[in-house]
């Protein structure tokens, strides 16, 4: 391959590297061929400072000042220090694969034998809909332990949630209710700040609002949707997150799928991490952008293929992108882990890229005043161009939003989907938001935002300590109220959520296709609802049930300090 032209260094947004030397982004070898001696002498005279944050983990800056592409001196960036997460041993890898192999090996044989049924009546000549390899998963492996799933509860989703026993009479095939309600600690839902709750102000507050105002708009923001309060609760997240403006929808996937079309396309090119959520891919993929997915979490993975698609251009025609796009999660909710954004900053300041962080999982659950990984790490929240978060979560109600500059949020109001076609958010659901959010920044409540960011903290660093000390795999940041604890096998997965059921305790599973297949686990979603006292119940039910499953993989030596709440 000849090398690229000169002209071919120009290939992110505006063209901002046309002053940027050729030497310093191709040697003679080629970009591929960089000495990794050089790399990792640099590494080494790089000087850095240890740090604490906030919330007491350990971090280091690095004192040495980084230049952008226009030659300006950048702040120095903030390196985390992620530890590699601990995998299982060979033993477990090795009979997780078997544990699969003999489910589909079984499907096979009993479906060469008996093929299944895909006729309908009435329906001769259909094509059939439900066909290929996803089907016959379905059928082979998911439905023996899909009681572990969809259950259905009759109560707030609080600390204590009434689940609905269900039984089935043909292994999966049908479920039916029984009629008992089973008392759980809800650690399944994402119940971060506790506010869905059924009594007190933000219930008071949205009773009264659909009192008069109804439930519904019954048409989108750009016909009659428009309302005073939803004017006033985006002026309400626009000061929350510190930014120019900010723009609500009703649905909070949709706040993905219908807004990265209106601000991606042909010919632009987006970095994604390889865990962003089923809407950021959906979304990028209705973009038409050229989507390039980068380690998890990995800055380094990230600017060596950024500084590549750089050089090289578009792979077809050589020529420069029309924009770039790095696109990552504040909080990734399978894995627990919080985004590296200081290094993500660094990176997209150097190469003149944007960045767009998607908050669902953070917002309200990081930070010492509840405004997400950008709070958590003290940045700039113009250092990120599209802030975009949900309302599901922390503020125990429904939908998303989207925040930065003004412009952004002018063309996004002509431009998305989600304002021409979609219906408003309910009235209601907009004021659950407003009392909440201001609850959360300490304008009412007296002073109830404060603790219930406290309790959380408290709740985590507890629960996660505790855990790991019982010597189960748990993935994440310490900080992080989302809390993977690794089963791995299929049959463990289900019977550690069946007996914790039994015992009092709702979470939620999670395998193979949603995981890699070495990585069924159980989530914890923890709650400032919840209390120390339910905290140990779930311990100790939680302790049990690993010793009754044989799921406690952890190699690392317990710490001997008693854990204190």
């Amino acid at each position: 391959m000849s090398p690229p032209r000169r002209g071919h260094l120009n290939m992110v947004a505006h063209s901002e590297l046309d002053q940027v030397p050729r030497q310093k982004l191709l040697n003679q070898q080629g970009y591929s061929s960089c000495s990794k001696e050089n790399a990792a002498a640099n590494d080494i005279q790089e000087p850095e400072e240890k740090i604490c944050h906030q919330n007491g983990s350990i971090a280091s800056i690095s004192t040495k000042l980084t230049t952008s592409a226009s030659g300006e001196s950048l702040p120095p960036a903030k390196k985390i220090f992620h530890k590699k997460e601990e995998d299982c041993s060979l033993f477990v890898a090795f009979f997780t694969f078997l544990s699969y192999g003999v489910l589909l090996l079984v499907g096979y044989v009993k479906e060469f034998f008996n093929p299944p049924s895909t006729k309908e009546k009435n329906r001769e000549g259909y094509v059939p809909l439900y066909i290929g390899f996803e089907s016959f998963y379905t059928r082979n492996v998911y439905r023996r332990i899909q009681d572990c799933w969809n259950r259905t509860i009759c109560s707030v989703p609080g600390a204590i949630i009434d689940l609905m026993e269900r039984t089935t009479p043909d292994y999966g095939w049908t479920m039916k209710l029984t009629g008992k309600i089973i008392k759980c600690i809800n650690v399944g839902s994402y119940n971060y700040l506790g506010f869905a709750e059924n009594v007190g102000p933000c219930h008071d507050a949205a009773e009264e609002t659909t009192k008069s105002l109804g439930v519904t708009t019954c048409s989108p923001r750009l016909e009659l949707g428009s309302m005073e309060i939803h004017q006033k609760l985006e002026s309400l997240v626009s000061e929350f997150l510190g930014v120019e403006d900010a723009i609500t929808f009703g649905m909070g996937f949709a706040t993905n799928v219908l807004n990265l079309p209106s601000i991606l396309g042909p010919g632009c090119l987006v970095f994604s991490d390889e865990f962003n959520h089923a809407s950021l891919i959906l979304g990028l993929r209705l973009s038409g952008a050229t989507v390039k997915v980068f380690r998890h979490n990995d800055a380094q993975d990230l600017e060596k293929k950024l500084r590549e698609a750089i050089i090289y251009g578009h792979p077809r025609t050589r020529r420069p992108w029309k924009k770039a796009m790095i696109v990552v999660e504040g909080i990734y909710s399978m894995e627990g882990s919080i985004c590296d954004l200081p290094n993500f900053i660094r990176i997209k300041k150097k190469y003149k890229t944007y960045l767009y962080v998607d908050e669902a999982h953070s917002i309200g659950a990081l930070g010492p005043h509840g405004g997400g990984v950008v709070d958590y790490f003290g940045a700039d929240p113009k250092d990120v161009d599209i802030h975009m978060g949900t309302f599901t979560k922390s503020f125990g109600a429904a939908g998303g939003y989207i925040a930065g500059s003004k412009d952004l949020i002018n063309h996004l109001r002509v431009a998305s989907h989600a304002q021409i076609y979609a219906a408003s958010m309910s009235p209601p659901v907009a004021e659950q938001i407003i009392t909440s959010m201001a609850t959360i920044m300490g304008k009412q409540g007296n002073g109830e935002g404060e603790r219930r960011l406290n309790q959380l903290a408290r709740n985590t660093h507890y629960f996660r300590r505790r855990v790991k000390h019982m010597g189960f795999i748990v993935y994440g940041n310490d900080d992080s109220p989302v809390v993977p604890v690794l089963l791995y096998l299929p049959a463990v997965t289900a019977m550690f959520v069946r007996e914790l059921t039994n015992r009092g305790v709702a979470g939620v599973g999670v395998g193979f296709p949603a995981t890699k297949i070495t990585g069924g686990r159980m989530r914890f979603c923890l709650s400032a609802a919840h209390t120390k006292e339910m905290l140990d119940k779930i311990l100790e039910e939680v302790e049990e049930v690993g010793r009754l499953c044989g799921c406690r993989y952890s190699t690392p030596a317990k710490n001997p300090v008693p854990i204190e709440w």
